[in-house]
């Protein structure tokens, strides 16, 4: 049988590595592997450019899939497969190395998991967590013969998630869950949007360190995202806000316990970000 789509996921997935700005021949392989069309469900289908309104394609062209747009999966409450060329930045920022193993966050219908699951190869495992029955549904039926990908129907903050080597959050969050950061193994990197429900922040890169309460963090780009259920802060969310108005680009540290000094950027409960050189 034919490939219908084979021609374009290869000029998408160069297009979306040259918009992200990303020399990685692995990442792009893995967008040009992964076909869209399961994840998207029949068409037509809803595209978005992010602050513009939904546009409907005409019909159900598999073109119309393989372009750096997100892609809706609920129009109406603004649910998406996310925009490809972000995600292919934010992957790049966080080194996935073969027979690694991670957590994600919001897998929705499981695009971004099969892509996880390229990355990790054969010998790796990626446990893709998504509250919504539906969404879960339909991620482990396109997933079901990746072998090294799992489909989990609950939260992504529970307590007893799998030891990871990276965790992939695809859902807004006014603070790192303690979840996640416990379930890190040493070297391993956590990537989530610092941005609670409605807020444009940023995803926050954070590398456990072998020991202490000083973790390397770094803001890669900005972001906005759907809220992850569970942290949420409308407070929070305030200060956030305000706080990204000036110098994000300069957090070097996730410090854990400890009054902040004059080098804290923003500050949680139990947590805050410094811009400290060392």
């Amino acid at each position: 049988m034919v490939d219908g789509s084979e021609k374009y996921r290869s000029f998408y997935a160069k297009l979306i590595c040259t918009a992200a700005k990303l020399d990685d021949p692995r990442i792009e392989e893995a967008f040009r592997s992964v076909k869209r069309e399961p994840f998207a469900g029949p068409g037509p289908w809803w595209l978005n450019l992010g602050a513009y309104p939904y546009v409907q394609t005409p019909d159900d062209d598999p073109a119309f899939l393989y372009q750096d747009l997100l892609l809706a999966l609920d129009h109406a409450r603004g649910i998406n497969i996310g925009m490809p060329s972000a995600h292919a930045y934010w992957l790049g920022a966080c080194n996935i190395k073969e027979a690694e193993t991670v957590v994600q966050v919001g897998a929705g219908s499981g695009y971004y998991t099969a892509i996880l699951a390229h990355l990790v190869g054969a010998d790796g495992r990626v446990y893709g967590y998504e509250i919504d029955e539906v969404f879960a549904a339909r991620a482990r039926e396109n997933l079901r013969d990746v072998h090294q990908a799992e489909v989990r129907t609950q939260s992504g903050i529970a307590s007893d998630l799998p030891q990871a080597d990276l965790i992939y959050v695809c859902a807004g969050a006014a603070q790192p869950s303690r979840m996640w950061l416990d379930a890190l193994r040493p070297g391993g990197r956590l990537l989530f949007p610092l941005a609670p429900q409605g807020v444009q922040g940023g995803m926050l890169l954070i590398t456990r360190p072998d020991r202490g309460s000083a973790w390397p963090a770094k803001f890669v780009s900005r972001a906005a995202f759907v809220g992850c259920v569970g942290l949420q802060d409308e407070e929070a969310g305030r200060r956030l806000t305000e706080a990204f108005s000036k110098d994000w680009d300069r957090v070097r540290w996730l410090r854990l316990g400890g009054l902040p000094d004059d080098s804290c950027w923003f500050a949680g409960d139990g947590w805050w970000l410094s811009t400290a050189d060392a």
